[in-house]
């Protein structure tokens, strides 16, 4: 099973009394959104779901796609890793999940799939992980396909 985990892109500003839910991406965030969704098409299969978290910058990123997405609440600002695998079904699924969400979940996710020492690891705004699951000798193992920072595209 394939597993992308896609950081929202660059989104405006947080002040005190503001809608976390209702933050929209900057000019730069869509930028970056349609930077790696035109690298991820090439990529991805076409039976990928694609779920997203319901807060408006992650739906804007996922929109970059132009594929039909899901909004699933447990990928919220406040997830937890727990809570995106067993969204992605991971590691049972079927098909590839791209999972469009928040700091520090995607990280957690990342650091216990990876078997990093410590809890989580940094994304940067609008980058991807792309994960995958295999049986070798008897044991699952995670391998680390790819890292994309819009950045770099």
């Amino acid at each position: 099973m394939d597993l992308i985990l896609w950081r929202h892109a660059e989104a405006q500003e947080w002040n005190e009394g503001d809608d976390d839910m209702a933050r929209a991406l900057t000019a730069r965030g869509y930028k970056q959104a349609k930077h790696i969704a035109a690298w991820l098409n090439r990529q991805l299969p076409e039976g990928a779901r694609v779920l997203c978290s319901p807060a408006r910058r992650c739906e804007q990123t996922a929109l970059a796609l132009e594929r039909k997405y899901k909004l699933r609440k447990e990928l919220a600002p406040g997830a937890t890793a727990d809570a995106l695998l067993a969204a992605a079904d991971w590691p049972d699924g079927k098909s590839a999940v791209v999972l469009v969400g928040h700091q520090p979940a995607l990280g957690q996710v990342i650091a216990q799939l990876a078997g990093m020492t410590q809890p989580s690891c940094t994304l940067r705004k609008g980058a991807l992980w792309w994960l995958r699951t295999r049986e070798r000798d008897g044991q699952t193992q995670t391998q680390v396909l790819t890292v994309q920072s819009p950045d770099m595209l």
